[in-house]
């Protein structure tokens, strides 16, 4: 999922992005993986989710629940909702580490 948040949401969304990282962490629900990227500028996010197919991993995530309660009013347009099918993966990153392209 790709999309913008308005300048007043972004932080209150990244705030919630991470919570709900946080929960995930703690209670690993298993079969789940989860990234947010954000762009630069601070308004542009991501989410990168692949899981098993067996149970739904935000089911119990309160702080899931948090994150969507409100978004409509942190958007700055819709979201793209795009699925996709794996074709290879390289090593993650740690969290916080700023992606760039190759160097030319």
């Amino acid at each position: 999922m790709q999309y913008f948040t308005t300048h007043e949401g972004a932080q209150r969304n990244r705030e919630l992005v991470q919570d709900v990282l946080i929960e995930l962490a703690a209670r690993d629900p298993g079969g789940v993986q989860y990234q947010v990227l954000m762009s630069d500028d601070g308004l542009g996010f991501t989410h990168v989710v692949a899981f098993d197919g067996t149970a739904d991993p935000f089911a119990d995530c309160a702080a899931y629940r948090e994150f969507h309660r409100e978004l409509a009013h942190r958007l700055a347009a819709k979201p793209i909702v795009t699925r996709a099918v794996l074709i290879g993966s390289y090593h993650g990153r740690p969290q916080g580490e700023t992606l760039r392209g190759p160097q030319r």
